[in-house]
């Protein structure tokens, strides 16, 4: 009885609970997981964004740039628009060890100057020769080269699975972009010349190589940092570049008329573009990137079928539309494989394909 009545006599403890406002909602709190899971999707969304450099470059050619004149003045551009970042890309650049400086050093020289200008010159030989399809061919090696690249440089592992999807891939890149005359690139291999050749898979090993050391390098860098990096270190070498190529005078020949497609090319496949793809590099296996970078190619070949003066008025046939439906389904596939590691990183990548900063 007396122990009852002590249970009695005791007062209830009051459960004191924050006010709501203590803790306000930020919804967007979840943006970067459910960004991180479509991570593969993102990759190849700013592949797209790259094939608008078609629509800007056209009008640039018109107007007597070449190609490393472009890439110059687009470079100048995002570094301009960049300026307000520098302070902050520094700061992260000074904690880069020797290995992390020569990685953005070789993507700043590499895929970012040198391949563009060397793709370019390839494309100007085969025209030239009458076989430009084997440039365009050449360049379908750059998957295999990032693949390889991942396995020895970040010790990337693929699951079986994921060669078929890689597979599928890169025929229904083949069939769109030869859609027209599937056998043309290897019945013009015989008339190509050996530099145009040479030039081709040097642009192919450099941009894939770009990709897999992007992944390195964003280890340690944010990918604000990196693309901010990209692009600064990148003016030296095509400065070069344009000398040796037109003199000094080459430097000279920037107008007015070419500001509207310079900036155009500098926003949408520059900055927007890149900054994107590092973003979702970061989360991303270099081998599922490289793969997702394929809609560049399929998007370029669409994009001239456009009527003039976006595109050549090509007409887009029934194969087109089955491949790029195909390469659609391979690209959801992967970013759906990727959450059961259809690729396997290691050490610290893992943590960056899960999605941790």
């Amino acid at each position: 009885a007396r122990r009852m009545s002590r249970e009695r006599g005791r007062e209830p403890v009051a459960v004191v609970r924050p006010p709501s406002h203590a803790t306000p909602q930020r919804p967007w709190t979840a943006l970067p997981a459910a960004f991180d899971r479509f991570s593969v999707l993102a990759v190849a969304f700013a592949a797209l964004l790259w094939s608008s450099d078609v629509a800007f470059r056209v009008g640039l050619i018109e107007r007597g740039l070449t190609g490393s004149q472009m890439v110059l003045g687009e470079d100048v551009l995002i570094s301009v628009a960049l300026l307000p970042v520098y302070r902050r890309a520094w700061r992260q650049a000074r904690c880069l060890h020797l290995r992390g400086w020569l990685a953005i050093l070789l993507v700043a020289a590499g895929p970012q100057a040198a391949a563009t200008v060397m793709f370019t010159q390839s494309l100007s030989i085969s025209f030239s020769a009458g076989a430009p399809s084997t440039t365009y061919l050449l360049q379908q090696l750059q998957p295999l080269f990032a693949i390889a690249l991942a396995g020895v440089i970040l010790r990337e592992r693929r699951r079986p699975v994921f060669w078929p999807l890689m597979g599928l891939s890169l025929t229904a890149v083949y069939v769109v972009v030869f859609a027209p005359d599937p056998m043309a690139p290897w019945s013009e291999i015989n008339r190509t010349r050996l530099a145009a050749a040479a030039l081709a898979i040097g642009a192919a090993g450099l941009w894939a190589s770009g990709t897999v050391l992007g992944r390195y390098v964003l280890r340690d860098l944010s990918f604000v940092a990196t693309t901010t990096l990209r692009f600064v270190l990148a003016i030296p070498v095509l400065v070069v570049i344009v000398v040796v190529s037109g003199g000094v005078q080459a430097l000279t020949v920037y107008r007015a008329e070419h500001l509207p497609d310079l900036v155009g090319l500098a926003l949408i496949p520059g900055l927007v573009a890149l900054t994107l793809y590092y973003r979702a590099l970061r989360s991303t296996p270099a081998s599922l990137a490289t793969v997702a970078e394929t809609t560049y190619p399929i998007a370029v070949t669409l994009l001239l079928a456009l009527p003039a003066p976006y595109g050549l008025g090509q007409q887009i046939l029934v194969g087109q539309i089955i491949g790029t439906a195909v390469l659609v389904a391979m690209v959801i596939a992967l970013n759906l494989e990727k959450r059961h590691a259809v690729v396997l990183p290691t050490g610290r990548f893992s943590r960056l394909s899960a999605g941790v900063s």
